[in-house]
């Protein structure tokens, strides 16, 4: 069953769209980075990279300096990143082995990952993969690998789940990608840091309270 509160508070403010979501995050990342877009709703970030600003997106598959989405009539059929979504690449860009991306990822070259995720927990722990019935995604695929070998890990989702139930928890019961490793969360509803005192609220969209917020997260909040 969903959760009343969550629909009567979602009626009251305004949830960020997964575009929304994915240019707040975008603001927030430095020149110069060179960043992982996990599959989902990440990989919408490479479509709204500040224009002062360059950023350098890599993908597991080979590919490194990314670029936005390409429109309907330009798409290049052999040209997808890791979740099979069509991309395009940048002046300058690169094409790897795919021994060599890996490489990078396990060197700690990446700057930032980017991860979808089914559950974060308050101390950093991420679960994120799919058992991939619908061959949508590769089971744990190379998510581990960025866990890990990424200096920085952001997880972008949507708050709760379909039937209202929290994704952010005191502890996950999906299972774990990688322990402690996440730092910050950008939902639909706010955005949170993962500190070592806890959970810290950072933004909260337009006419969400902070108790409403709490009331959809099964973990405590710090303002």
């Amino acid at each position: 069953m969903r959760d009343e509160t969550l629909l009567a508070s979602a009626r009251a403010c305004r949830p960020r769209s997964r575009e929304a979501m994915a240019q707040r995050a975008a603001t927030d990342i430095p020149d110069g980075w060179y960043v992982n877009l996990g599959i989902g709703i990440p990989t919408l970030i490479a479509n709204h990279v500040p224009a002062d600003r360059e950023v350098i997106f890599q993908s597991e598959n080979g590919l490194l300096g990314i670029g936005p989405a390409p429109a309907a009539e330009a798409v290049d059929p052999f040209l997808i990143n890791a979740g099979k979504q069509h991309v395009t690449l940048l002046k300058g860009a690169a094409l790897l082995h795919q021994a060599d991306s890996f490489a990078m990822i396990r060197g700690r070259h990446l700057d930032l990952c980017v991860l979808g995720a089914f559950q974060v927990a308050a101390n950093g722990d991420i679960a994120n993969w799919a058992t991939s019935d619908t061959d949508a995604a590769p089971a744990v695929g190379g998510a581990m690998d960025l866990a890990l070998g990424a200096r920085r890990v952001w997880v972008m989702m949507e708050h709760t789940t379909r039937d209202g139930a929290p994704r952010i928890v005191s502890e996950c019961t999906y299972p774990l990608t990688a322990l402690g490793v996440v730092s910050r969360i950008y939902t639909n509803l706010a955005v949170i840091d993962i500190t070592p005192q806890g959970l810290r609220l950072v933004e909260l969209v337009d006419g969400l309270t902070l108790s409403e917020l709490q009331k959809v997260t099964a973990a405590p909040l710090l303002a």
